[in-house]
């Protein structure tokens, strides 16, 4: 559940035992200026601190969100429709960005890759930090580098950086496998399908 963030920052709490403080190593003012700066996504109303879809995240996730957010405001300006960030938090040890809108199948689509995209870059990317990282298990899945690893190992059976992606062509379903290419920033045809049952 996402919580007033200035509290969130402030009272030293965190959202489950055993998680690190947010707070002695956040500083907020990068999702201020990211809210402020991407205000025709957010639609801050008041208060940027109390917009709805302020980073509940750490430092190192801050340049896939805004990577994610000049993705999706292209989408929208270019195929136009309605469109509101309403959180963005972690989860299971990558970035969860949550929207509502009523946007056209095109910018949908647009929308929907950019948070795919950010989503992919965030299994691969330090949230401390940013440097490259891994999801790593222990009291809760966390995505990590080995600097701020905290003597957690790598989580076992890794999910796969696997996106799945259904396309009409020519009046035909075509299913294609996609990974995450974090040199690209962008999903690329692996290298083989999974096989029935994997």
């Amino acid at each position: 559940m996402l919580r007033n963030f200035e509290t969130f920052l402030t009272s030293g709490n965190s959202s489950s035992v055993g998680e690190p403080e947010l707070a002695t190593r956040s500083h907020p003012d990068w999702r201020l200026e990211l809210v402020e700066s991407y205000a025709d996504i957010f639609h801050p109303v008041g208060a940027s601190l109390a917009a709805p879809g302020l980073p509940a995240v750490d430092d190192g996730w801050r340049d896939l969100l805004e990577r994610a957010c000049a993705r999706i405001r292209a989408a929208v300006r270019l195929h136009g429709g309605s469109f509101r960030v309403m959180q963005i938090s972690e989860k299971y040890g990558t970035v969860r960005i949550r929207w509502e809108g009523s946007l056209s199948p095109e910018a949908a689509a647009r929308v929907e890759e950019a948070v795919d995209l950010a989503e992919a870059r965030s299994a691969t990317t330090c949230e401390v930090c940013g440097d490259a990282g891994v999801l790593r298990a222990g009291d809760w899945v966390a995505t990590r580098c080995d600097a701020h690893a905290e003597q957690r190992p790598p989580a076992e059976g890794e999910v796969p950086d696997l996106h799945v992606e259904r396309r009409l062509v020519d009046g035909r379903w075509h299913t294609l496998f996609l990974q995450y290419d974090r040199a690209g920033d962008r999903f690329v045809e692996a290298d083989s399908q999974p096989r029935k049952g994997e």
